[in-house]
């Protein structure tokens, strides 16, 4: 048995989602000094249409300690299934309870914080193991 295991590299999911934060809000600025507060408004509702269901999948698809891998996938199923959910159900609300009043910005925002996940492998962290 060696007498170390090797460091293995996770996405660090807080940095993750803050990064979806600073760049929807960076999206929300653009607008405010674009045309005003609405733009800056749907801006954000589109970053939250974002953010929210990364939030869920990371909260209900880490891995529990512990845990067989068969259980481990299934929980990173329902996660993926549940933000799936929770995304659709989001544009719904958005679209008619508050309808944005620029669906560019909305979209603009949503979009630059989806490709946040294109940024991931800069996001990785190593992990130190210990040595038993």
């Amino acid at each position: 048995m060696p007498e170390y295991l090797p460091a293995r590299k996770s996405l660090d999911f807080r940095r993750f989602l803050s990064v979806q934060a600073a760049v929807t809000v960076a999206v929300s600025l653009l607008g405010l000094g674009w045309h005003g507060i609405d733009i800056m408004a749907s801006a954000l509702m589109g970053g939250a249409v974002s953010i929210l269901p990364s939030a869920y999948f990371f909260w209900r698809g880490k891995p529990a300690k512990g845990m067989a891998r068969r259980r481990n996938i299934m929980n990173l199923y329902r996660a993926m299934v549940g933000k799936f959910g929770l995304t659709v159900a989001l544009f719904a609300l958005v679209f008619v309870a508050v309808p944005p009043s620029n669906p560019t910005f909305f979209f603009i925002a949503y979009v630059a914080s989806q490709l946040v996940y294109s940024l991931s492998p800069w996001l990785v962290t190593k992990r130190t193991s210990h040595k038993p």
